[in-house]
């Protein structure tokens, strides 16, 4: 199983938000939808050993399943539209249990520290960092979860928390790349690593 969590900072925590303007008026949920879109799409196909947790303003986390999942389409209006259903549901979501929205999306009432907590009870916590060890160099977990965040950097409370965390410190290559490129990223090397073994 692979995992990613991706942090919205300004994402919004209500459905009240427009799909026609994603990008502007919605925290920019355009990123958060890139994300979901990298980590799950081949070229006809779905991921099904992946699974997304977006953690929104650190009060909700909508989850991807992929072995799961229906109605994505590689839009992020669409996306969009599965994250505003999710936050339709998000008064049924009591405590940590969740409340499912669509087939294979579900939303709890989680922020990043207890999210991260429970992505990697069964995990190998990656965390990408620009002085971490080429992530070339490094053997793959058999098990990954990758923490990113949207536009923004990580609060100095999340850093510190993703560090305890972390058991692998990692660098995908010379440059900073968006959040979605850096999950490209990842699944490639994940896939040539694995293909390299047969």
């Amino acid at each position: 199983m692979r995992q990613f969590i991706v942090l919205g900072h300004d994402a919004p925590t209500t459905p009240d938000f427009s799909l026609d303007d994603i990008a502007g008026g919605a925290g920019r949920l355009d990123v958060l939808c890139r994300c979901v879109n990298s980590a799950f799409f081949l070229s006809h196909a779905i991921r099904e050993d992946v699974r997304v947790h977006l953690v929104l303003g650190d009060e909700y986390t909508v989850r991807f399943e992929g072995s799961e999942l229906r109605r994505l389409n590689p839009d992020e209006r669409s996306t969009a539209a599965l994250i505003r259903k999710a936050l339709e549901k998000r008064d049924e979501a009591i405590g940590h249990m969740p409340a499912e929205s669509s087939p294979g999306v579900s939303i709890r009432r989680m922020g990043f520290e207890t999210t991260l907590e429970d992505a990697a009870r069964d995990a190998t916590v990656v965390e990408l960092h620009e002085d971490g060890d080429p992530v070339v160099d490094v053997e793959p977990p058999e098990n990954p979860l990758f923490v990113l965040s949207d536009h923004n950097d990580f609060t100095e409370a999340e850093a510190e928390l993703l560090t305890e965390a972390s058991d692998q410190r990692v660098r995908l290559g010379p440059e900073v790349l968006h959040a979605d490129h850096s999950i490209t990223v990842a699944h490639n090397y994940l896939d040539t690593a694995g293909y390299s073994q047969y």
